[in-house]
């Protein structure tokens, strides 16, 4: 085994739960970062830092942690941490390693709902795919401000975190209190169901999550209430390596921190 160093774990979602554990079940050091307090509740037996990491922060990161080999485990959408992990790994000469969660085509889920897939959120809101609808956003709260243009023009409902921010974000984007639904995921697909027939609901718009962010049963619901579902594309980003395999993980953290 290697003298020193760590895996630097850059986490938020339940599959990089999932990795802290399988490394601390081996004995692999790895120190994990996320963005809210609430996320560092995931990982009750590694050591975590709280806070948003940035391209000047990040080499001294690296050298005070002796960072051996990076494993980004963040959302799909959590574009500008992937772009600065990727330029400091290639600065720096360490290796990176992308666990990108499976995507419903890669599960071979093909539903009979209607399903809209578009490349981007500026399509969505350049189009009328909205117009005079009753529409459910299930898209986290950086992206509803977007959305306040569209207040007037139809019904806008949105599901968010159980968070202060989240709601105040909401809020300042113009939705109102009955138009909001606090809840932690996941969710079954009975309460969507329920929710989206409360709201009387004729569109919703969801993130290609896949299955670990709710969309198979996202699309589950959809099809039996015959509601269309709005799917907006990934954002591209050209990871050096990646993989959706856990085992594949521990065999590059092994292989830079064991042998």
């Amino acid at each position: 085994m290697r003298d020193g160093g760590r895996i630097w774990l850059i986490g938020g979602t339940s599959e990089s739960a999932v990795i802290a554990r399988l490394l601390t079940d081996v004995g692999i050091p790895c120190i994990v970062t996320v963005t809210t307090n609430n996320a560092e509740l995931l990982y009750p037996q590694t050591r975590v830092l709280v806070g948003k990491m940035s391209g000047y922060i990040i080499p001294h990161f690296l050298h005070k942690m002796q960072i051996r080999a990076i494993v980004d485990a963040t959302h799909p959408y959590a574009v500008a941490i992937s772009q600065l992990a990727i330029a400091a790994c290639a600065q720096h000469n360490i290796p990176y390693l992308r666990y990108e969660r499976s995507a419903m085509v890669d599960l071979g889920v093909s539903p009979k709902a209607k399903v809209i897939e578009l490349e981007s959120f500026d399509t969505l809101l350049q189009g009328d795919y909205l117009h005079r609808k009753r529409v459910l956003l299930t898209i986290g709260v950086k992206t509803l401000p977007a959305f306040k243009p569209w207040q007037n023009r139809c019904t806008l409902f949105a599901r968010v975190l159980p968070e202060v921010n989240s709601l105040q974000v909401a809020i300042e984007a113009g939705f109102t209190s009955d138009r909001l639904f606090a809840l932690r995921p996941p969710i079954s697909a009975a309460m969507e169901k329920a929710l989206w027939e409360h709201w009387q609901i004729s569109l919703v718009v969801t993130k290609a999550n896949g299955s670990a962010g709710g969309e198979d049963v996202k699309r589950s619901v959809a099809e039996a209430l015959g509601i269309p579902l709005i799917v907006i594309a990934r954002p591209q980003v050209a990871y050096p390596r990646q993989t959706s395999d856990f085992a594949a993980v521990l065999r590059f953290c092994r292989q830079h921190i064991l042998e």
